[in-house]
This record gives C-alpha cells, structure tokens and sequence, in this order.
C-alpha cells in the first residue's frame, strides 16, 4: 500500500467529516463546561440558596412531633416543592445546555451527520475490539490521563499547602470567619485546578488535531488516485483536449481569413478581430488562441493577407476579457478602433499604390 507520506488533501478531510471523523477533545469540552457550571453556580448560587430555604420552610414549617400528617395536603404541597424546584433548575439547567453546545461548537462548527450512528459489523468483531482495547493509543490515553490526575494533585496539594497557615488557625476563629477563610481556600483551589484542566484540554484538543491529520495521510498512490478521479482519465481528458482544439482550428480557418487584423502578444496570445459598421455596433473577437493556437492563427492570417498587428497589452486584455463570438468590451474600444484605424490607412496606401 506504500507509506503514508503525503498530507490529507480537502477532499479527504471533506469526506472524514461528513463521516463523522472530525478532531476534537473531550478534556477540552469537560474543562469548558467545569468552567461554566462553576460561574453559573456562582452566579445563581443565592438564589438557589434562598429558593431551596423557602421549599424546606413550607415542607417543615407546619410539621410538628406527633402531628397526623393529612395524605390530601402532604401531597399538593410536595407538587408545589417539586415544581418550585424544578423551575428554579430550568433556567440554569438551560444555561449549561448552551455552555456544552458552544464547548462541542467551538471544536466542531456545525455538523449534521448520522454515519456515526449508522451499525458497523467489524465493532462487533471480538478480536478488533481487543485490539483497540490494549491497543498502543489505549495505553498511551490510559498514560496521559494519569499524567493529567498527577498534575491536577499536585496544583491541589500546592494550594492548600500556602493556605495552611490559615488552616492551622481555623480553630481559634469565630464560625462565621472561619467560613470565610475555608471559602477564600476552596475558591483558589477551584480557580487553579479550573485553569490547569483549561491548558490540559486546550493542549489535548491540539494534539487530537495533529493526530487526526496524521491519521488520514495519504500515500502517493491514494493521491494521484484522487487526482484521476478529480480530472477524469487522462486519456479521456486528452481525447477530449485534442477534439475542442480541433473544433477551435476549424472556425479559425473559417474565420481568420476574414478578420480586419490579428493583434498579438507577439508570440503567446493572438486575437482576430473583425468590424463592419453597416451590421456590427462594435468590432467582435471571431478567433483567439494561445501558444501554438496563437501561432497558427498567425499562420492562417500571414497566408490570407490579414495585418498582424503587434500590441501586447491590448492582445492579453482581449484574450482575457472578450470570448470568441463577443462584441469588444467599451473599456478596450479605444485601443482596438487605433488598431482598426491603421489597419485601413494600411489597406489605402496599398490601394493607392
């Protein structure tokens, strides 16, 4: 099959996507809605602290020992708790729904695919799946994420280790500053383990991307593959070359002999063109060519007697800019009636002549 030297053209990078085969972190995504889930909480966390205080004091708030609890009432009000609940969640709850997708969007830009979901009968195979199982990618994601639990323990164990001053006088302090101190230590422990799976994830979505392009490489053969079908055979394409030149030769010979004048690059373009004030608004490119087509136009114009007039800017725009059949676009007319115009001075004093 050869080796797998070449990089993946965007084609094949096209055709993994729409299969579902796309670079992406999990780590990265985790990280991400870490972080959200930590600002929403910090954000809604009064809230949600007052609401649940409002459900305990109507759940508990009538209850006394020994009291005949009424089935009728215990019922409505755990309905009410319920929904309260539940509408205190829903907002947040759709808040992290936004954060996980702006997570997978940020990776994975917009996708609509079902090959993934589509049964695939060699996933079924005992041996592949062992394979992949022990497999040398398995026990290097097996390695690297023991190398990531390291990391993050050793963040932990440093910040605790510069607030153990304040740990140490936690007993000597009034309840109420001694959750304050406790607080200021867990937010520092959130915010740096936050920022080391942010950096951990960003650099696992990196090498998910350089692993994915290495993973679709091709080799030579697949590439000059893909190019044949991209063009066609090559021998269709140059059986279909040499007819359209065929087809172009034949007007030009039909149509160069009677061109007013052939203006040229001198050597790469030529353009004929022809003008007839009684039926034309305006003169028309009726043959072009380039290389070899140029020179046989030349040729076919030198035979017939038709001037070839030597202009390489005014060659190269009408060769660019006007197709054969077409009438000379207005910004050209200048330069073209100069041409026209010494042409036929040309044509009188040989007549007088």
């Amino acid at each position: 099959m050869g080796e797998k030297t070449e990089e993946p053209t965007s084609q094949r990078l096209s055709k993994a996507r729409q299969s579902g085969n796309i670079a992406k972190s999990t780590d990265l995504s985790a990280a991400v809605d870490l972080i959200g889930a930590c600002i929403l909480v910090y954000v809604f966390g009064g809230y949600l602290v007052s609401g649940m205080a409002d459900i305990m004091r109507r759940l508990l708030g009538d209850a006394s020992l020994g009291q005949f609890i009424d089935k009728n009432a215990s019922d409505s009000v755990l309905v009410w708790a319920f929904t309260r609940g539940a509408l205190m969640a829903l907002p947040i709850m759709l808040l992290m729904m936004v954060v996980a997708y702006a997570a997978q969007f940020q990776q994975v830009k917009f996708l609509l695919t079902t090959e993934p979901l589509q049964p695939k009968l060699d996933k079924l195979n005992p041996v592949t799946g062992f394979q992949r199982l022990f497999g040398v990618r398995n026990v290097v994601k097996t390695l690297t994420n023991s190398a990531k639990l390291v990391i993050v323990s050793i963040i932990a164990v440093m910040v605790v280790m510069t607030h153990l001053d304040a740990i140490a006088g936690l007993p000597m302090l009034p309840l109420v500053a001694a959750f304050g101190v406790v607080a200021d230590m867990v937010f520092h422990l959130i915010a740096w383990i936050l920022a080391t799976l942010l950096i951990l994830g960003y650099a696992d979505y990196m090498y998910q991307k350089f692993q994915h392009n290495r993973d679709l490489r091709m080799t030579k053969q697949e590439l000059k593959d893909e190019r044949r079908n991209d063009d066609g055979d090559p021998e269709i394409k140059a059986r279909r070359m040499r007819r359209a030149r065929e087809i172009a030769m034949a007007r030009a010979k039909q149509a160069v002999p009677k061109a007013d004048a052939v203006v040229t690059n001198p050597t790469h373009f030529a353009v004929a063109l022809k003008y007839d004030p009684d039926t034309m608004a305006a003169p028309v490119v009726v043959a072009k060519g380039e290389d070899w087509m140029a020179f046989r136009i030349r040729e076919i114009a030198a035979m017939h007697g038709v001037p070839i007039i030597e202009r390489p800017p005014l060659a190269r725009a009408l060769y660019a800019n006007v197709p054969v059949g077409r009438q000379v676009r207005p910004e050209l007319f200048e330069a073209v009636a100069e041409v026209l115009a010494y042409v036929y001075r040309l044509k009188q004093k040989a007549a007088a002549g």
